[in-house]
């Protein structure tokens, strides 16, 4: 009987072996699992117009690369606070002050956490300048 007993035992000892084995099995690839990639945001500023500060900048918020921080930072709190309309031009109804704010241009075409971007800025009224500072680093000091 103690024989017998033995056997039951090793018997039941392999089933759980086996058992944790294959618990094992489904749950440490699930532990190693990828995380899902961050939204990309990487955004293309074309500044015309402004002189010194003309051309195109490639701006990519989804590595940590130093010359882009203040702009991504920037960006950053825009989506915290609610900012999203930061690429919205400006409604047809608003009450704008009609002033000239310089000759410059921006276009900004690109993928901002992950949505789509395509945004045009003008510093050619009250409301284009502040959408134009509102940005700022993203788009340039043009200010004097």
């Amino acid at each position: 009987m103690l024989r017998r007993r033995g056997w039951i035992t090793v018997v039941a000892l392999l089933a759980l072996a086996g058992l944790v084995a294959g618990i094992l099995t489904y749950l440490v690839p699930l532990a190693f699992a990828a995380t899902p990639a961050a939204p990309v945001s990487r955004l293309q500023v074309i500044v015309a117009g402004s002189g010194a500060h003309d051309g195109t900048v490639t701006l990519d918020c989804t590595d940590d690369a130093d010359d882009d921080r203040a702009a991504c930072e920037r960006l950053d709190e825009l989506a915290r606070t609610g900012g999203t309309a930061a690429f919205e031009p400006v409604p047809a109804d608003a009450m704008c002050t009609m002033q000239f704010g310089g000759p410059e241009t921006a276009e900004i075409t690109g993928t901002w956490g992950g949505r789509p971007v395509d945004a045009s800025f003008a510093r050619s009224g009250g409301c284009e300048i502040a959408r134009w500072e509102a940005l700022r680093p993203v788009l340039p000091d043009v200010t004097s």
